[in-house]
């Protein structure tokens, strides 16, 4: 019996080191932050006190809601468009096999890079003090950040084409645009588009998040009915938030399918 237990415990032990690290790592960060279940479970009832100053939702103010929303949809799609035309170009210059130059390549990787790295508020920040509140820094906040990911997923998309189509264009003495146009572009459309539409999702979100922080849109009404205690309102915008994200999902699955087909994707 104990002899087979032995055994047991030598089977995993090599995963007892990497086991025990990530359960130190976890405590030690729960630590720091000040993980308190128990300060949870005291808030609970301050939680469900919340909620039932939220019901009913304030129905009469789901007409003004609309043009909120329909702002936030607008912030998302200019400032998608923007990122996905920006990145497209950077990520002609990114791309090994259509940029040769190394120093050039590796200029365009590092900004890209350096763009992932910069939170959404702080770029939303800067051009707030550039131009102002308003929507427009939020559009151009979702077009910078939009620039960082999908200028890395285009530029691995290029790298990944089959050579032999922009072997035999250059074979001829074909431009480098018409090498890109119809030796790239069919090859990376459907990824160019699958991406872009999920950046679209993305930029959905994250116009309801910068609204709050002051740029227009659906989430400047939500804090602004939280801040002035009217939580009725607070919970119609909640609802038109949750319903304005549902109905861009699905429709951005359904272009998808309609664009890409089915078997694209599986």
């Amino acid at each position: 019996m104990k002899l087979t237990a032995i055994r047991a415990l030598a089977r995993y032990r090599s995963y007892l080191l990497p086991v025990g690290i990530f359960v130190l790592l976890l405590w030690g960060g729960a630590a720091v932050v000040r993980v308190d279940p128990a300060a949870l479970v005291a808030g609970i009832p301050r939680g469900i006190d919340l909620l039932g100053h939220m019901f009913p939702p304030a129905w009469e103010v789901f007409p003004g809601l609309m043009g909120s929303a329909l702002e936030t949809v607008q912030i998302a799609f200019v400032g998608t468009v923007f990122g996905v035309l920006l990145a497209f170009m950077i990520s002609l210059l990114a791309a090994g096999n259509l940029n040769p130059n190394r120093a050039i390549r590796e200029v365009a990787r590092g900004l890209l890079s350096a763009e992932r790295a910069l939170p959404d508020l702080i770029i939303i920040l800067f051009f707030v003090a550039i131009v102002g509140l308003g929507p427009f820094p939020a559009v151009m906040a979702l077009a910078i950040s939009s620039i960082g990911m999908l200028g890395k997923l285009f530029a691995d998309a290029i790298e990944e084409v089959d050579p032999r189509p922009l072997e035999a264009l250059t074979a001829v003495g074909a431009t480098k645009s018409q090498i890109i146009r119809y030796a790239v572009l069919p090859q990376v459309l459907p990824s160019l588009i699958a991406n872009s539409l999920y950046r679209f999702d993305v930029n959905i979100r994250m116009s309801i998040f910068l609204g709050v922080v002051g740029a227009g849109g659906i989430g400047f009404d939500l804090i602004m009915s939280m801040r002035l205690l009217e939580y009725q309102a607070a919970l119609s915008a909640i609802i038109v938030t949750l319903v304005l994200v549902v109905a861009c999902e699905k429709f951005s699955d359904a272009l998808r399918k309609k664009v890409l087909g089915q078997e694209v994707l599986r």
